[in-house]
Protein backbone atom coordinates (compact mmCIF):
# COMPACT_ATOMS: atom_id res chain seq x y z
CA UNK A 1 0.00 0.00 0.00
CA UNK A 2 1.84 3.51 -1.46
CA UNK A 3 0.94 6.42 1.01
CA UNK A 4 0.69 9.70 -0.03
CA UNK A 5 2.75 12.63 0.81
CA UNK A 6 -0.48 14.48 2.82
CA UNK A 7 -0.66 10.84 4.47
CA UNK A 8 3.18 10.38 5.63
CA UNK A 9 3.38 13.86 6.94
CA UNK A 10 0.53 13.05 9.00
CA UNK A 11 1.98 9.69 10.44
CA UNK A 12 5.30 11.11 10.87
CA UNK A 13 3.69 14.44 13.04
CA UNK A 14 1.26 12.14 14.73
CA UNK A 15 3.84 9.03 15.36
CA UNK A 16 6.52 12.27 16.81
CA UNK A 17 3.78 13.53 19.32
CA UNK A 18 2.46 10.08 20.55
CA UNK A 19 5.96 9.23 21.03
CA UNK A 20 6.48 12.47 23.29
CA UNK A 21 2.73 11.79 25.24
CA UNK A 22 3.95 8.41 25.98
CA UNK A 23 7.25 9.15 26.83
CA UNK A 24 6.27 12.13 28.78
CA UNK A 25 3.86 9.44 30.19
CA UNK A 26 6.06 6.90 31.63
CA UNK A 27 8.48 9.72 33.12
CA UNK A 28 5.71 11.31 34.97
CA UNK A 29 4.75 7.39 36.21
CA UNK A 30 8.20 6.76 37.28
CA UNK A 31 8.11 9.77 38.75
CA UNK A 32 5.03 9.68 40.85
CA UNK A 33 5.45 5.92 41.77
CA UNK A 34 9.44 7.24 43.09
CA UNK A 35 7.87 10.33 44.60
CA UNK A 36 5.13 8.31 46.30
CA UNK A 37 7.15 6.13 48.26
CA UNK A 38 9.74 8.44 49.00
CA UNK A 39 6.80 10.39 50.40
CA UNK A 40 5.87 6.62 52.59
CA UNK A 41 9.12 6.18 53.58
CA UNK A 42 9.34 10.19 54.97
CA UNK A 43 6.33 9.79 56.80
CA UNK A 44 7.02 6.31 57.73
CA UNK A 45 10.48 7.51 59.41
CA UNK A 46 8.18 10.47 61.18
CA UNK A 47 5.73 7.65 62.70
CA UNK A 48 8.71 5.49 64.28
CA UNK A 49 10.15 9.40 65.55
CA UNK A 50 7.30 10.07 67.02
CA UNK A 51 6.50 6.43 68.26
CA UNK A 52 10.32 6.57 69.69
CA UNK A 53 9.80 9.79 71.74
CA UNK A 54 5.94 8.77 73.15
CA UNK A 55 7.39 5.04 74.35
CA UNK A 56 10.44 7.01 76.05
CA UNK A 57 7.86 9.23 77.72
CA UNK A 58 5.76 6.43 79.23
CA UNK A 59 8.33 4.28 80.09
CA UNK A 60 10.01 7.28 82.29
CA UNK A 61 6.61 7.82 83.49
CA UNK A 62 6.26 3.42 84.75
CA UNK A 63 9.82 2.96 85.19
CA UNK A 64 9.98 -0.40 82.90
CA UNK A 65 8.04 -1.94 80.37
CA UNK A 66 5.54 -3.54 81.93
CA UNK A 67 2.90 -1.13 80.53
CA UNK A 68 3.67 -2.43 77.13
CA UNK A 69 4.38 -6.09 77.04
CA UNK A 70 1.94 -7.95 74.58
CA UNK A 71 -0.06 -4.38 74.57
CA UNK A 72 -0.45 -3.73 70.91
CA UNK A 73 -3.44 -1.52 71.39
CA UNK A 74 -1.57 0.51 73.40
CA UNK A 75 0.96 0.91 70.69
CA UNK A 76 -2.10 1.70 68.16
CA UNK A 77 -3.38 4.06 70.46
CA UNK A 78 0.09 6.20 70.40
CA UNK A 79 -0.18 6.06 66.59
CA UNK A 80 -4.16 7.43 66.19
CA UNK A 81 -3.43 9.96 68.45
CA UNK A 82 -0.57 11.67 66.42
CA UNK A 83 -3.22 11.64 63.50
CA UNK A 84 -5.85 13.19 65.43
CA UNK A 85 -3.63 15.66 67.07
CA UNK A 86 -2.06 18.30 64.69
CA UNK A 87 0.37 19.47 67.70
CA UNK A 88 1.22 16.40 68.73
CA UNK A 89 1.55 14.14 65.56
CA UNK A 90 3.20 17.77 63.67
CA UNK A 91 0.80 18.15 61.15
CA UNK A 92 1.21 14.60 59.99
CA UNK A 93 -1.86 13.38 57.68
CA UNK A 94 -3.77 10.40 58.57
CA UNK A 95 -2.27 7.87 56.35
CA UNK A 96 -2.59 4.96 58.93
CA UNK A 97 -0.14 2.22 58.99
CA UNK A 98 1.99 1.05 55.92
CA UNK A 99 4.51 -0.79 57.61
CA UNK A 100 5.04 -3.37 60.48
CA UNK A 101 6.30 -2.34 63.52
CA UNK A 102 8.48 -3.91 66.67
CA UNK A 103 9.23 -2.44 70.31
CA UNK A 104 11.62 -4.27 71.56
CA UNK A 105 13.30 -3.93 74.82
CA UNK A 106 17.41 -3.40 75.20
CA UNK A 107 18.18 -6.52 75.22
CA UNK A 108 16.15 -6.76 71.92
CA UNK A 109 13.64 -9.70 73.29
CA UNK A 110 9.91 -8.52 71.71
CA UNK A 111 7.74 -5.97 73.53
CA UNK A 112 5.18 -5.69 70.71
CA UNK A 113 4.90 -6.30 67.18
CA UNK A 114 4.01 -9.34 64.78
CA UNK A 115 5.56 -13.22 64.95
CA UNK A 116 8.39 -13.70 63.29
CA UNK A 117 12.42 -12.73 63.32
CA UNK A 118 13.04 -8.81 63.63
CA UNK A 119 13.73 -7.09 60.47
CA UNK A 120 17.51 -6.46 59.50
CA UNK A 121 16.59 -3.41 57.05
CA UNK A 122 14.67 -0.70 57.49
CA UNK A 123 14.15 2.24 59.94
CA UNK A 124 15.67 1.77 63.77
CA UNK A 125 15.32 4.11 66.42
CA UNK A 126 16.88 3.49 69.95
CA UNK A 127 14.73 4.75 73.14
CA UNK A 128 16.83 6.06 75.46
CA UNK A 129 16.44 6.82 79.37
CA UNK A 130 19.30 8.64 81.25
CA UNK A 131 21.71 8.24 78.16
CA UNK A 132 20.81 4.27 78.31
CA UNK A 133 19.19 2.70 75.62
CA UNK A 134 16.08 0.69 77.29
CA UNK A 135 14.49 -0.28 73.98
CA UNK A 136 13.94 0.11 70.26
CA UNK A 137 11.37 0.99 67.65
CA UNK A 138 11.76 -0.42 64.47
CA UNK A 139 10.04 -0.94 61.53
CA UNK A 140 9.94 -3.30 58.15
CA UNK A 141 11.31 -0.89 55.03
CA UNK A 142 8.84 0.56 51.94
CA UNK A 143 9.83 -0.44 49.14
CA UNK A 144 6.57 -0.90 47.75
CA UNK A 145 2.82 0.11 48.36
CA UNK A 146 1.55 -2.47 50.28
CA UNK A 147 -1.72 -0.39 51.70
CA UNK A 148 -5.07 -0.75 49.70
CA UNK A 149 -6.09 3.10 49.93
CA UNK A 150 -2.30 3.35 48.40
CA UNK A 151 -2.79 0.71 45.58
CA UNK A 152 -6.05 2.48 44.58
CA UNK A 153 -5.14 5.69 44.76
CA UNK A 154 -1.89 4.49 41.99
CA UNK A 155 -4.06 2.82 40.13
CA UNK A 156 -6.47 5.67 39.93
CA UNK A 157 -3.44 7.97 39.04
CA UNK A 158 -2.63 5.28 36.51
CA UNK A 159 -5.97 5.49 35.04
CA UNK A 160 -5.83 9.04 35.02
CA UNK A 161 -2.83 9.47 33.41
CA UNK A 162 -3.70 6.62 30.71
CA UNK A 163 -7.11 8.86 30.01
CA UNK A 164 -4.82 12.09 29.41
CA UNK A 165 -2.29 10.03 26.74
CA UNK A 166 -5.73 9.10 25.12
CA UNK A 167 -6.98 12.46 24.75
CA UNK A 168 -3.60 13.70 24.19
CA UNK A 169 -3.46 11.12 21.12
CA UNK A 170 -6.96 12.17 19.66
CA UNK A 171 -5.34 16.01 20.25
CA UNK A 172 -2.55 14.97 18.04
CA UNK A 173 -3.84 13.22 15.28
CA UNK A 174 -6.37 16.30 14.46
CA UNK A 175 -3.74 18.71 14.74
CA UNK A 176 -1.06 16.18 12.84
CA UNK A 177 -3.96 16.35 9.91
CA UNK A 178 -4.94 19.66 10.25
CA UNK A 179 -1.08 20.60 10.07
CA UNK A 180 -0.49 17.47 7.03
CA UNK A 181 -3.17 19.18 5.03
CA UNK A 182 -2.25 22.91 5.25
CA UNK A 183 1.14 22.85 4.83
CA UNK A 184 0.88 20.37 1.59
CA UNK A 185 -2.31 22.34 0.37
CA UNK A 186 0.03 24.41 -1.43
CA UNK A 187 2.20 21.70 -2.62
CA UNK A 188 -0.35 20.26 -4.12
CA UNK A 189 -1.60 23.30 -6.35
CA UNK A 190 2.17 23.61 -7.24
CA UNK A 191 2.06 19.42 -8.46
CA UNK A 192 -1.14 20.55 -10.39
CA UNK A 193 0.51 23.39 -11.53
CA UNK A 194 3.39 21.65 -12.93
CA UNK A 195 0.89 18.92 -14.65
CA UNK A 196 -0.72 21.20 -16.64
CA UNK A 197 3.01 22.91 -17.76
CA UNK A 198 3.88 19.72 -18.65
CA UNK A 199 0.72 19.23 -20.50
CA UNK A 200 1.80 21.98 -22.24
CA UNK A 201 -0.84 24.55 -20.43
CA UNK A 202 1.21 27.50 -20.34
CA UNK A 203 -1.55 29.99 -18.75
CA UNK A 204 -1.67 27.64 -15.18
CA UNK A 205 -0.93 29.61 -12.52
CA UNK A 206 -1.22 28.04 -8.59
CA UNK A 207 -2.18 30.98 -5.48
CA UNK A 208 0.73 32.37 -3.61
CA UNK A 209 -1.04 33.63 -0.19
CA UNK A 210 2.16 32.93 1.95
CA UNK A 211 5.24 34.52 2.33
CA UNK A 212 7.11 31.99 2.96
CA UNK A 213 9.28 29.27 1.09
CA UNK A 214 6.28 27.52 -0.49
CA UNK A 215 4.99 30.93 -1.10
CA UNK A 216 8.24 32.19 -2.71
CA UNK A 217 7.56 28.88 -4.60
CA UNK A 218 4.85 29.70 -5.87
CA UNK A 219 5.97 32.85 -7.16
CA UNK A 220 8.63 31.55 -8.71
CA UNK A 221 6.43 29.36 -10.33
CA UNK A 222 4.66 31.51 -12.17
CA UNK A 223 7.13 33.64 -13.26
CA UNK A 224 8.34 30.49 -15.12
CA UNK A 225 4.95 30.16 -16.59
CA UNK A 226 4.88 33.51 -17.34
CA UNK A 227 8.41 33.11 -19.41
CA UNK A 228 7.33 29.86 -21.01
CA UNK A 229 3.97 31.34 -21.89
CA UNK A 230 5.81 34.70 -23.20
CA UNK A 231 8.77 32.04 -24.80
CA UNK A 232 5.59 29.55 -26.48
CA UNK A 233 3.80 32.86 -28.03
CA UNK A 234 7.22 34.30 -29.64
CA UNK A 235 8.06 30.73 -30.91
CA UNK A 236 4.63 30.54 -32.66
CA UNK A 237 5.07 33.84 -33.75
CA UNK A 238 8.36 33.44 -35.16
CA UNK A 239 7.45 30.45 -36.75
CA UNK A 240 4.38 32.54 -38.51
CA UNK A 241 7.26 34.88 -39.56
CA UNK A 242 9.59 32.70 -40.82
CA UNK A 243 7.14 31.41 -42.91
CA UNK A 244 5.46 34.57 -44.12
CA UNK A 245 9.50 36.10 -44.90
CA UNK A 246 10.22 32.49 -46.83
CA UNK A 247 7.07 32.45 -48.42
CA UNK A 248 7.07 35.49 -50.29
CA UNK A 249 9.91 35.19 -52.47
CA UNK A 250 9.82 31.69 -52.82
CA UNK A 251 6.48 32.58 -54.60
CA UNK A 252 7.80 35.43 -56.42
CA UNK A 253 10.65 32.74 -57.17
CA UNK A 254 8.25 30.34 -58.61
CA UNK A 255 6.59 32.13 -60.21
CA UNK A 256 9.29 33.47 -62.29
CA UNK A 257 10.35 29.92 -63.33
CA UNK A 258 6.83 28.73 -64.21
CA UNK A 259 6.11 31.75 -66.59
CA UNK A 260 10.07 31.12 -68.09
CA UNK A 261 9.25 27.16 -68.60
CA UNK A 262 5.48 28.28 -70.16
CA UNK A 263 7.65 30.45 -72.41
CA UNK A 264 5.21 33.68 -71.35
CA UNK A 265 8.58 35.25 -70.45
CA UNK A 266 11.55 35.09 -71.88
CA UNK A 267 14.73 34.78 -69.54
CA UNK A 268 16.34 37.93 -70.28
CA UNK A 269 18.48 40.26 -68.34
CA UNK A 270 15.76 41.87 -66.38
CA UNK A 271 14.12 38.53 -65.68
CA UNK A 272 17.26 36.61 -64.33
CA UNK A 273 18.11 40.01 -62.28
CA UNK A 274 14.34 39.48 -60.47
CA UNK A 275 15.08 35.74 -60.04
CA UNK A 276 18.90 37.01 -58.45
CA UNK A 277 17.16 39.64 -55.98
CA UNK A 278 14.59 37.58 -54.47
CA UNK A 279 17.57 35.00 -54.45
CA UNK A 280 19.68 37.14 -52.56
CA UNK A 281 16.79 38.49 -50.05
CA UNK A 282 16.63 34.81 -49.02
CA UNK A 283 19.95 34.42 -48.50
CA UNK A 284 20.24 37.84 -46.54
CA UNK A 285 17.11 36.60 -44.31
CA UNK A 286 18.57 32.78 -43.96
CA UNK A 287 22.08 34.68 -43.12
CA UNK A 288 20.22 37.04 -40.58
CA UNK A 289 18.93 33.85 -38.68
CA UNK A 290 21.84 31.96 -38.40
CA UNK A 291 23.93 35.19 -37.00
CA UNK A 292 20.74 35.33 -34.42
CA UNK A 293 20.77 32.01 -33.43
CA UNK A 294 24.60 32.34 -32.73
CA UNK A 295 24.46 35.32 -31.00
CA UNK A 296 21.44 34.17 -28.74
CA UNK A 297 23.47 31.07 -27.98
CA UNK A 298 26.40 32.84 -27.16
CA UNK A 299 28.23 31.09 -29.95
CA UNK A 300 28.56 33.82 -32.25
CA UNK A 301 32.50 34.47 -32.31
CA UNK A 302 34.21 37.24 -30.78
CA UNK A 303 37.75 38.41 -31.56
CA UNK A 304 38.08 41.38 -28.86
CA UNK A 305 41.18 43.60 -28.99
CA UNK A 306 41.32 47.33 -28.05
CA UNK A 307 39.64 49.42 -30.73
CA UNK A 308 38.64 52.83 -31.42
CA UNK A 309 35.06 52.98 -31.78
CA UNK A 310 35.02 56.70 -33.13
CA UNK A 311 37.21 55.11 -36.31
CA UNK A 312 35.14 51.80 -36.76
CA UNK A 313 31.98 54.00 -36.97
CA UNK A 314 33.52 56.72 -39.44
CA UNK A 315 34.36 54.15 -41.59
CA UNK A 316 30.66 52.84 -41.44
CA UNK A 317 29.12 56.07 -42.21
CA UNK A 318 31.47 57.15 -45.29
CA UNK A 319 30.45 53.60 -46.67
CA UNK A 320 26.64 54.34 -46.44
CA UNK A 321 26.86 57.97 -47.03
CA UNK A 322 26.27 57.93 -50.82
CA UNK A 323 23.51 55.66 -50.53
CA UNK A 324 21.70 58.12 -47.87
CA UNK A 325 22.69 61.13 -50.77
CA UNK A 326 20.51 58.89 -53.06
CA UNK A 327 17.56 58.38 -50.83
CA UNK A 328 17.77 62.01 -50.11
CA UNK A 329 19.24 61.68 -46.64
CA UNK A 330 21.42 63.76 -44.86
CA UNK A 331 23.98 62.20 -42.23
CA UNK A 332 25.92 64.39 -39.74
CA UNK A 333 28.12 63.26 -36.92
CA UNK A 334 29.01 64.91 -33.40
CA UNK A 335 32.03 62.59 -32.07
CA UNK A 336 34.39 62.58 -29.96
CA UNK A 337 38.39 62.30 -31.49
CA UNK A 338 38.76 58.69 -30.18
CA UNK A 339 37.09 56.29 -27.77
CA UNK A 340 38.76 52.73 -26.96
CA UNK A 341 36.55 49.91 -26.14
CA UNK A 342 37.41 46.08 -25.63
CA UNK A 343 35.57 44.52 -28.50
CA UNK A 344 35.51 43.47 -31.65
CA UNK A 345 35.68 45.21 -34.80
CA UNK A 346 33.70 43.39 -37.05
CA UNK A 347 30.83 42.58 -34.43
CA UNK A 348 31.26 46.71 -33.86
CA UNK A 349 31.07 47.22 -37.67
CA UNK A 350 28.14 45.23 -37.69
CA UNK A 351 26.15 46.65 -35.73
CA UNK A 352 26.93 50.08 -36.86
CA UNK A 353 25.36 48.98 -40.44
CA UNK A 354 22.82 47.43 -39.36
CA UNK A 355 21.67 50.80 -36.97
CA UNK A 356 22.66 52.28 -40.35
CA UNK A 357 20.79 50.37 -42.65
CA UNK A 358 17.52 50.62 -40.14
CA UNK A 359 17.89 54.60 -40.30
CA UNK A 360 17.94 54.40 -44.16
CA UNK A 361 15.11 52.09 -44.49
CA UNK A 362 12.82 53.63 -42.20
CA UNK A 363 13.24 57.29 -42.89
CA UNK A 364 11.00 59.45 -45.28
CA UNK A 365 13.20 61.57 -47.44
CA UNK A 366 14.10 64.57 -47.40
CA UNK A 367 15.18 63.50 -43.85
CA UNK A 368 18.32 63.39 -42.04
CA UNK A 369 19.93 61.19 -39.22
CA UNK A 370 22.28 62.92 -36.61
CA UNK A 371 24.68 60.65 -34.67
CA UNK A 372 26.00 61.84 -31.27
CA UNK A 373 28.28 60.74 -28.95
CA UNK A 374 29.51 61.32 -25.72
CA UNK A 375 31.79 60.02 -23.19
CA UNK A 376 30.99 60.14 -19.20
CA UNK A 377 32.50 58.34 -16.86
CA UNK A 378 33.60 55.23 -17.79
CA UNK A 379 31.43 54.94 -20.89
CA UNK A 380 30.65 56.26 -24.28
CA UNK A 381 26.65 56.73 -25.67
CA UNK A 382 26.66 57.02 -29.37
CA UNK A 383 22.85 58.66 -30.30
CA UNK A 384 21.18 57.88 -33.68
CA UNK A 385 18.56 60.22 -33.84
CA UNK A 386 16.24 60.49 -37.55
CA UNK A 387 13.55 62.29 -38.87
CA UNK A 388 10.09 61.31 -39.57
CA UNK A 389 8.41 59.03 -39.17
CA UNK A 390 8.55 58.19 -35.46
CA UNK A 391 7.02 54.96 -33.67
CA UNK A 392 4.22 55.16 -31.26
CA UNK A 393 5.38 54.56 -27.72
CA UNK A 394 3.77 51.19 -27.43
CA UNK A 395 6.14 50.42 -30.46
CA UNK A 396 9.71 51.19 -28.64
CA UNK A 397 8.97 47.98 -26.49
CA UNK A 398 8.65 45.99 -29.43
CA UNK A 399 11.07 47.13 -32.00
CA UNK A 400 14.34 44.99 -30.23
CA UNK A 401 11.82 41.93 -31.04
CA UNK A 402 12.60 39.60 -34.28
CA UNK A 403 10.22 40.18 -37.56
CA UNK A 404 9.12 43.19 -36.17
CA UNK A 405 8.90 46.46 -38.50
CA UNK A 406 7.73 49.70 -37.03
CA UNK A 407 5.79 50.47 -40.79
CA UNK A 408 2.04 48.82 -40.77
CA UNK A 409 2.69 47.28 -43.76
CA UNK A 410 5.11 44.18 -44.31
CA UNK A 411 6.30 45.71 -47.52
CA UNK A 412 9.92 44.08 -48.39
CA UNK A 413 10.55 47.26 -50.06
CA UNK A 414 11.16 49.66 -47.39
CA UNK A 415 11.44 46.46 -44.90
CA UNK A 416 14.34 44.14 -44.07
CA UNK A 417 13.97 40.83 -42.47
CA UNK A 418 13.22 42.41 -38.79
CA UNK A 419 16.63 40.38 -37.78
CA UNK A 420 18.66 43.57 -37.52
CA UNK A 421 17.69 45.23 -34.22
CA UNK A 422 17.76 41.86 -32.25
CA UNK A 423 21.24 41.02 -33.85
CA UNK A 424 22.55 44.56 -32.48
CA UNK A 425 21.06 44.39 -29.42
CA UNK A 426 22.97 40.95 -28.94
CA UNK A 427 26.06 42.31 -29.89
CA UNK A 428 26.03 45.44 -27.61
CA UNK A 429 25.11 42.87 -24.63
CA UNK A 430 27.94 40.59 -25.45
CA UNK A 431 30.41 43.78 -25.19
CA UNK A 432 28.73 44.92 -21.96
CA UNK A 433 26.86 47.94 -23.11
CA UNK A 434 23.26 48.34 -23.17
CA UNK A 435 20.73 49.09 -26.44
CA UNK A 436 17.73 51.03 -25.93
CA UNK A 437 14.98 52.79 -28.01
CA UNK A 438 13.37 56.26 -27.75
CA UNK A 439 11.36 59.30 -29.49
CA UNK A 440 13.60 61.34 -31.52
CA UNK A 441 13.93 64.98 -31.05
CA UNK A 442 13.50 65.31 -34.91
CA UNK A 443 10.79 63.77 -34.99
CA UNK A 444 11.38 59.98 -35.98
CA UNK A 445 13.43 57.38 -33.43
CA UNK A 446 16.23 57.32 -31.31
CA UNK A 447 18.94 54.74 -30.56
CA UNK A 448 20.86 54.84 -27.74
CA UNK A 449 24.03 52.52 -27.84
CA UNK A 450 26.17 52.52 -24.37
CA UNK A 451 29.32 50.74 -24.45
CA UNK A 452 32.16 50.46 -21.53
CA UNK A 453 35.10 51.88 -22.29
CA UNK A 454 38.74 50.03 -22.18
CA UNK A 455 39.43 51.23 -18.36
CA UNK A 456 43.40 50.63 -19.51
CA UNK A 457 42.99 53.79 -21.87
CA UNK A 458 43.10 57.06 -21.51
CA UNK A 459 39.66 58.23 -22.97
CA UNK A 460 40.68 61.77 -24.98
CA UNK A 461 36.82 64.15 -25.60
Amino acid sequence: MKFGVTAKLFLAIFATCMLVVITMHWGVRLSFERGFIDYIKRTNNQRIALLDNALTEQYQLHGNWGFLRNNERFVYQLLRSFEQNPDEGRNYPPHGLRTQIWVVDGELHKLVGPDGPLPDEGPRLPITVNDEVVGWVMSTPVERLTREADISFDKQQQRTSWLIVALAGMLAAAVAWLTARGLLAPVKRLVKGTHQLAAGNFSARVMADTQDELGRLASDFNQLAVSLEKNDTMRREFMADISHELRTPLAILRGELEALQDGVRKPTADSLSSLQGEVLILTKLVDDLHQLSLSDSGALAYRKSRVDVIHLLQIAVAACRERFSLKGLDISLSLPEQALVFGDPDRLTQLFHNLLENSLRYTDPPGRLVINGLIQGDSLTLRWQDSAPGVAESQLSQIFERFYRAEGSRNRSSGGSGLGLPICQNIVEAHGGNLSAAHSTLGGLQIAVVLPLDSRTARIL
